[in-house]
């Protein structure tokens, strides 16, 4: 976590926790960060006493946190239409079965070395709605030990759970499944202007919102007919190109990008072109800066 927003942090997060009680880590988190995007600058709020120490703002419950869930998944899948429980019903039972098969296909020889550590920091950035050329061999140092899920499915069952997910954004999945932080915004290309109007998902006073935890995939109204899920991306790549930025990816895809993105560190550049989804964008950039 960044010291500008960690010092911001534990300034304000004690009191926001206090008039806010029954809400959670991410939400309070959250309020401290419209804090940092209101003010001039960093420094103008960093000053005063300490209301919190970092055991808590990135240790405190969150209401959450049980559905993310400790276990070895990589990703989830969240499930944000309801209109078609067998196009549903379909996918996840697709989706089961190229986890399977994916973990089959590359699990180590009994002679394997033991695996490498997951890449760091690792972005979405390869066309996620072709198959990926990786050579599977190579992969077998990294997956010793793979289980599933690779993806955890996330299908709210309650009416006011559903009320909560249904056709949100990839920006609201991302602050109800990830933690929140910032960084510098990538630089521009030389002779290239500041983003314009600026903001937090892209590039506001040099500063951009990212956020880190488990990929989230979410299935929508047209993951019923196309059998694909947005593909969310945690921050921005290159100049330009906004956080909660998504691609639709193929059911039969979904795991062995999802494995590649964390113990391969691949990234989905689509040959240079942007071919991220317009729409989704749009949404998540005005719902960033209302």
């Amino acid at each position: 976590m960044r010291d500008e927003f960690l010092q911001l942090l534990a300034r304000k997060y004690g009191s926001v926790k206090a008039q806010f009680p029954n809400e959670g880590r991410r939400k309070w988190t959250l309020r401290v960060l419209e804090e940092f995007w209101a003010s001039a600058g960093p420094e103008s709020e960093l000053s005063g006493p300490a209301t919190a120490v970092a055991e808590e703002f990135l240790n405190d419950d969150d209401p959450f946190d049980a559905i993310v869930g400790d276990g070895p998944q990589l990703g989830l899948l969240l499930r944000t239409d309801f209109s078609n429980d067998d196009a549903w019903q379909s996918f996840c039972a697709r989706l089961k079965s190229e986890e399977q098969d994916f973990i089959e296909s590359v699990q180590p020889s009994p002679s394997a070395a033991a695996p490498t550590e997951p890449a760091q920091g690792s972005s979405s950035t390869a066309d996620v709605e072709m198959a990926n050329d990786s050579d599977s061999d190579s992969d077998d140092e990294s997956t010793e030990g793979l289980t599933a899920p690779i993806i955890k499915i996330i299908d709210p069952v309650g009416e006011q759970d559903r009320a909560l997910v249904q056709n949100i954004s990839n920006l609201r999945a991302l602050r109800l499944l990830n933690d929140v932080d910032v960084r510098s915004a990538p630089s521009p290309p030389q002779g290239t202007k500041r983003y314009s109007p600026p903001n937090r998902l892209v590039d506001k006073n040099g500063w951009q919102e990212k956020y880190s935890g488990l990929t989230v995939w979410i299935y929508d109204a047209r993951s019923n007919s196309d059998q694909c899920a947005r593909l969310v991306s945690q921050e921005g790549d290159v100049y330009g190109t906004a956080t909660a930025d998504s691609w639709r990816a193929r059911v039969t895809h979904m795991c062995e990008l999802q494995f590649n993105m964390i113990y391969l560190g691949m990234k989905i550049d689509f040959g240079g072109l942007d071919r991220y989804d317009y729409p989704e964008r749009k949404r998540n950039l005005e719902e960033a800066e209302p």
